[in-house]
């Protein structure tokens, strides 16, 4: 299916570049100012909008407001075409309601890829609302049926049961559904951010203003969003009632205790992935160390075969040499005899060494399946949901 882009910007050069850009890409549709960018955004009803920041009469950021206030139109993703890079610009930006930011001048390759995964976005978007709206019902009639607490308390005895960030992720948005809250999370696992979202989409202003805040302060309130930060997981709730004090003041009271689990679990599952990955290495020096020392005793065996066949030559020597001469043999004999029990010795030593190595060989063996079943996506246990028990 052809994506239809609508171009909102004031310079002919600019739709110039993005008609040579897009061309074979898309459809474009191209609106001179905002006023006509609003009448063809509600005629045509584009995939994606690019819009200037800085016009005549409107600016970008107006158009963006009022497009997310008209119904037909609020759902279309919308990217910002501006000559600033500053971070507070995304967040002005991002708070009129805006998907995406690219600087001006960009190349055709990134204009192509970021209007690629804004598509994606809409059409998974479109393909999940129903679904989202159902969820949203059945959440509001599990809210009814148990309290903040009851519900803290299922939340923690699931993520005993999530070895992995799909499976807390879901046990996460649960928890968030019946507040009807728009939320994206950040784990930052092993100091990479994994983004996820209820619905499976997340738009890359908010990826990016979750990586640029991730440092911030423990709360960071902009318009009517709040990030909240911890260590492991940052939060973006998108329609935080800041303007409702005792709403406000009661998530902020709750949603710490639901961080401070996730981000616990979440440092209990990278000491868990740390212990395997060093389990696996103590094992395979193990197994190197094991290789070499059968490779010795081969070698130290046959040393020792050899060793009493040169006795036993010089045994026969020793009959057959003159008296002056069998002294010096006998002596020689006499001290090869007590290697010989040395090496006897240290081979009794070494086959124990081989008996207790293959002992702990087993052993880690076994703490890696331990370990690997904890963190396998299959040893979770299915944890009751919201609606299927009354707390309080």
């Amino acid at each position: 299916m052809t994506k239809l882009v609508l171009a909102i910007d004031d310079d002919k050069y600019v739709h110039h570049v993005i008609e040579e850009s897009l061309a074979g890409f898309c459809q474009l549709i191209h609106a001179k100012n905002g006023d006509e960018g609003l009448r063809q955004a509600q005629k045509y009803n584009p995939d994606i909008i690019l819009l200037d920041v800085e016009m005549p009469g409107k600016s970008g950021y107006q158009v963006c407001t009022e497009l997310k206030n008209i119904e037909q139109t609020k759902d279309i993703p919308v990217m910002f075409l501006s000559g600033k890079s500053e971070l507070p610009e995304r967040v002005k930006g991002y708070n009129a309601g805006a998907a995406d930011y690219i600087v001006k001048p960009f190349n055709a390759e990134e204009l192509m890829a970021r209007i690629r995964v804004l598509y994606e976005y809409r059409q998974h978007s479109i393909k999940l609302k129903n679904d989202v709206e159902r969820a949203q019902i059945t959440a509001e009639i599990a809210m009814t049926d148990s309290g903040d607490m009851g519900r803290i308390m299922r939340y923690v005895g699931q993520t005993y049961h999530a070895h992995d960030l799909q499976s807390l992720s879901n046990y996460f948005f649960e928890f968030f559904r019946p507040l009807n809250l728009d939320v994206v999370v950040a784990f930052w696992y092993q100091d990479v951010g994994v983004i996820c979202t209820g619905d499976g989409v997340v738009c890359p202003l908010e990826q990016e203003l979750l990586e640029k805040h991730r440092y911030s302060n423990r709360f960071v309130d902009f318009s009517n969003h709040t990030i909240i930060n911890y260590p492991k997981v940052s939060i973006l709730i998108k329609n935080m009632p800041l303007d409702d004090e005792a709403l406000y003041g009661r998530y902020k009271d709750l949603f710490p205790h639901i961080l401070e689990v996730t981000n616990a679990k979440i440092q209990d599952m990278e000491v868990n992935e740390k212990a395997l990955a060093q389990a696996h290495a103590v094992g395979s020096a193990f197994n190197e160390l094991s290789s070499q020392l059968f490779v010795c005793s081969e070698t130290r065996e046959g040393a020792v075969a050899q060793l009493a066949t040169q006795l036993s030559e010089l045994r026969v020597q020793l009959q057959q040499s003159p008296a002056a001469e069998s002294q010096a043999l006998a002596l020689q004999i006499t001290q090869l005899e007590q290697t010989q029990s040395q090496l006897a010795m240290l081979n009794d030593d070494l086959t124990f060494i081989k008996h207790q190595l293959n002992h702990i060989i087993d052993s880690r063996s076994e703490l890696i399946d331990s370990l690997s079943k904890i963190a396998s996506p299959e040893h979770t246990q299915d944890v009751t949901s919201q609606t299927d028990i009354e707390l309080f």
